[in-house]
């Protein structure tokens, strides 16, 4: 495979990034409860991934103190020095956890990354989530002060409102920092964030949206459509969620016929059709980060990279996609 050099900015910053990059909670070990959603991963897989990853013109990965308590920044940072690839040819995203935390905790814990990450660069530092002891300004001001000090690269948060978006982008501002993404769940059987304001106050404010989950937890893959016993068997949680179940399949079926009718006019997978129009649906405003606990997952995510969909075929699917959500196809938390 050709290998793509597709880059574009993120947000404000002088990062550029590939339009997908690499999640990495499924790197967790096994470690603590979020740890537990994913199988463990031997190391030698770990390093296959990334090296797949790499190779198919993906540049950053994402990960979290919170996935495994640093054990997927640790595995990540081993694969990548397993494989003595330069800080320029990966960049590195993670997060900090702020439940039951104040803001004071984000300067006393950043060398606790750095030595998880073997003292990679942070070219990313986000914060997790909304909810913590502190506020929206006082974890921006101690972000900001990370910033300057030359201890991260620039600045995002995760699942943050319209409202608290542009809070923190204000805040940064009078640093004279601009608030590089917002890392949120979206995909095109959810598509809240173009209802609730965060779409359309990050295009206002120049901030990037990194979509997790854009596969809907591998329902737009397409596998549980054609093999419905595939979905009868699923453990925890994903057995749970309507999107998996018989109506809601049924419900999300046009869409699917779509994309497998375009994913064989590109010779690629449905999969793969799926996150071509995400990251292109709104310009260059959608970065997206699949993860995958297999090899192939990796290789169908790089592989959304080889092809570009035309506008109308982007259109298409955008309004097949909202038709399908009007139907009441309920997306996947």
């Amino acid at each position: 495979m050709t290998k793509p050099i597709i880059r574009r900015k993120l947000g404000a910053t002088n990062l550029a990034l590939s339009p997908i990059g690499l999640g990495c909670w499924q790197f967790s070990k096994g470690v603590g409860m979020v740890g537990k959603y994913w199988p463990t991963l031997e190391d030698d897989v770990v390093v296959e991934m990334v090296r797949i990853a790499l190779e198919g013109g993906i540049n950053w990965f994402d990960t979290a103190e919170i996935y495994g308590h640093g054990a997927s920044e640790k595995v990540l940072a081993k694969a990548l020095d397993t494989l003595s690839v330069g800080e320029e040819e990966a960049q590195i995203a993670t997060k900090w956890w702020p439940m039951f935390r104040r803001a004071s905790n984000i300067p006393k814990t950043i060398q606790d990354r750095y030595n998880c990450l073997n003292g990679r660069t942070i070219d990313l530092y986000q914060i997790h989530q909304p909810f913590s002891f502190s506020s929206v300004k006082s974890e921006m001001v101690e972000m900001a002060r990370l910033y300057h000090a030359g201890a991260i690269r620039a600045v995002g948060v995760s699942n943050f409102s319209a409202k608290a978006m542009r809070e923190a982008d204000k805040v940064l501002g009078d640093f004279g920092i601009r608030l590089a993404s917002n890392q949120v769940k979206y995909s095109l059987l959810d598509r809240r964030i173009e209802q609730n304001g965060i779409l359309e106050t990050a295009q206002e404010l120049g901030v990037s949206i990194i979509a997790y989950s854009p596969l809907e937890q591998g329902l737009l893959s397409g596998k549980f459509h054609r093999k419905p016993e595939l979905a009868a068997a699923l453990g925890a949680p994903r057995k749970w969620q309507s999107g998996f179940k018989p109506a809601g399949l049924a419900k999300s079926l046009p869409l699917i016929e779509l994309l497998e009718q375009l994913a064989l006019k590109y010779e690629v997978s449905t999969s793969q059709v799926a996150l071509n129009a995400l990251i292109y649906l709104h310009g260059e405003t959608i970065f997206a980060i699949p993860g995958g606990s297999k090899l192939h997952h990796v290789e169908e995510n790089v592989g959304a990279l080889t092809f570009r969909l035309t506008e109308e075929e982007i259109q298409q699917i955008s309004v097949m996609s909202l038709r399908v959500l009007r139907k009441g196809v309920i997306a996947n938390d």
